[in-house]
């Protein structure tokens, strides 16, 4: 078996640039998936005809693969007459993906503050808006971080699909160098390691968020 990493050094700037569009659509991903995670899981809570709405959103999306849906997105969309770049698909794709996601850990905080939190703030005159924006949102959000952490990492690492819809991510640029020098094994490891130190540092903001916002609530508590 005959390794050389010492052709890597010459490629890493192209490697880091690849690693440096997989957290960009990581986190467009990650934005647009809160935004629609948010908006499915107070319709879900609701007790209107919206909640069926989102409970087929969450049904269709957790049940199909990402590949699949950024295949339609990518290559079915044109066929009526919408054309997307290979960015804005992934974009949507991982965010229309993690939002199905998100939606249930949204609305498990969101039902995890007492009801007799709701019931004061009504009685103080404060809107049902109001109350959901300062007093009920607030908590399930911080309660929801270790959730809303994994599934950014989870993005990240599914971003890694977008290389098959032309995408010039990590993933794509170490196939497209691999396949030109033969490297395989040296291109592809080098990917691991840049994707598990993305996911380490991530991991590591992550808990000293949640270490920040337990103590301030300690503090408040005391």
């Amino acid at each position: 078996m005959n390794l050389d990493f010492s052709i890597i050094p010459k490629y890493l700037p192209f490697l880091l640039q690849g690693a440096g569009l997989t957290v960009e659509l990581a986190v467009l991903g990650i934005a647009f998936g809160i935004l629609l995670g948010l908006v499915a899981a107070l319709m879900k809570i609701s007790h209107t005809p919206l909640r069926y709405i989102a409970h087929f959103y969450i049904w269709l999306i957790r049940g199909t693969p990402l590949l699949v849906q950024l295949f339609l997105i990518y290559f079915g969309l044109p066929q009526l007459g919408i054309t997307l770049s290979a960015f804005a698909s992934s974009v949507i794709g991982l965010g229309i993906n993690s939002g199905a996601y998100l939606a249930e850990v949204f609305r498990g905080g969101i039902e995890a503050i007492p009801e007799g939190q709701t019931e004061a703030s009504l009685s103080l005159g404060m809107g049902k808006f109001l109350t959901m924006r300062r007093i009920i949102f607030p908590q399930a959000l911080r309660i929801s971080i270790p959730s809303l952490g994994n599934q950014f990492i989870i993005t990240l690492k599914d971003s890694s699909l977008c290389s098959v819809i032309t995408m010039s991510d990590l993933l794509q640029t170490s196939q497209r160098f691999a396949s030109r020098t033969f490297a395989s094994l040296e291109f592809y490891t080098t990917a691991a390691v840049l994707y598990l130190l993305m996911t380490t540092v991530i991991s590591a903001l992550l808990r000293s968020l949640e270490w920040r916002l337990s103590r301030e609530s300690r503090t408040r508590g005391n």
